[in-house]
């Protein structure tokens, strides 16, 4: 806090934090008002600043009912603050508990935050945190064919930056807009480095309840963009795995509408798979899992959904697997831009690496 409790004096502070900006168990924002900061509102992103949010819900605007502060939604209708958001502002704080996928929304979040300031004579400053998934880089970089609020930047499906980190890299790159620069400045973390785990002491989205599925999460989201279900709408999201016509598997659950997931794929059907529960999951991006539902399937169902090309962030992904490409071979295809991409990250790292 001694590092950017002096840039705020005499300025007025909007907070893009969630349920995860926290210092101890006291949330951001009380912690700066407490010490006399003219926090002027708070912008949430998906799942609301409480994290209560389901899955894709549209966030409305409201007012805090301890502070009073008004809550402006930037999930839904718009994404990216407005000059009228920004005009009794002079600094954004961005205080968001991340994952290290691509597909994660609030590092896009952060992008449209950090474009608006650059658009708007704003300063931003990003609070660092670690990456639960911070320790290794994998999968396809982003194709420029595909872009989305899911895949906004040439990075990989486990890109191993910290939020600070990738802020950096966005400006660094020229990735906003007319390759703008936000003034950007990040607080960096003391003790930690890409060779750690971390275990968030709260969960950073409500379909993300537990370390093992943070950590199986960048390998499991690919069955988004297909028909089997990853356990929304049940009690261990991110954990299991299953469809109604996988006969090979030894679990069964059956999705049905819930606080995080309104209304779950396969809804009331019951799916057979498999469950991580209790498991160890290893650090890594595996399409073990995908390629095996995906020729058990492929002949009963259309298994891929459009959404797998934004997922994969390439639309090869798919046309691989409907080819009966190995996981060999598919991974073959990505490293010469993934060997690029590591060469890069290298210039924007603020802690020592995993290598």
């Amino acid at each position: 806090m001694e590092t950017y409790l002096p840039l705020l004096e005499g300025k007025r502070v909007a907070l893009v934090v969630n349920q995860t900006s926290t210092l101890g168990k006291t949330h951001l924002v009380d912690t700066l008002m407490s010490r006399g900061v003219e926090v002027v509102k708070v912008m949430a992103p998906e799942h609301g600043f409480r994290g209560e949010a389901a899955d894709g819900e549209t966030i409305d605007n409201s007012k805090d009912a301890k502070t009073g502060l008004p809550i402006i939604s930037i999930y839904g209708k718009t994404k990216k603050p407005t000059a009228e958001m920004l005009a009794d502002v002079d600094v954004l704080i961005f205080d968001i508990q991340d994952v290290g996928v691509r597909f994660y929304t609030f590092i896009s979040t952060m992008h449209y935050v950090m474009e608006a300031a650059a658009e708007n004579n704003k300063e931003v400053i990003v609070l660092d945190r670690p990456n639960p998934n911070g320790m290794y880089v994998d999968g396809p970089v982003k194709d420029s064919d595909i872009n989305s609020f899911v895949a906004m930047h040439s990075i990989p499906v486990v890109h191993g930056l910290t939020v600070g980190e990738l802020a950096r890299m966005i400006n660094g790159e020229g990735w906003l807009a007319d390759q703008a620069k936000a003034d950007l400045t990040v607080v960096p973390m003391e003790g930690w480095d890409h060779s750690q785990t971390y275990s968030l002491p709260i969960s950073p989205s409500p379909n993300l309840p537990t370390d093992n599925s943070i950590t199986l999460y960048p390998s499991l989201a690919l069955f988004e963009g297909t028909v089997v279900s990853v356990g929304r709408g049940t009690d261990h999201p991110f954990e299991v795995i299953g469809h109604p016509d996988f006969g090979q598997g030894t679990y069964t659950f059956t999705p049905q509408p819930n606080a995080g997931s309104k209304y779950p794929p396969l809804e009331g059907k019951q799916c057979f798979g498999q469950s991580f529960v209790g498991t160890y999951a290893p650090h890594e991006f595996k399409l073990t899992y995908l390629l095996e539902y995906h020729k058990a399937l492929k002949n009963d169902t259309t298994f891929f959904r459009d959404y797998i090309d934004l997922l994969a962030g390439t639309k090869e992904f798919r046309k691989q697997v409907e080819a009966g490409l190995s996981e060999d071979e598919i991974r073959a295809t990505w490293q010469p831009r993934l060997n690029s991409y590591k060469a890069m990250r290298k210039k924007y790292l603020l802690y020592q690496d995993f290598e």
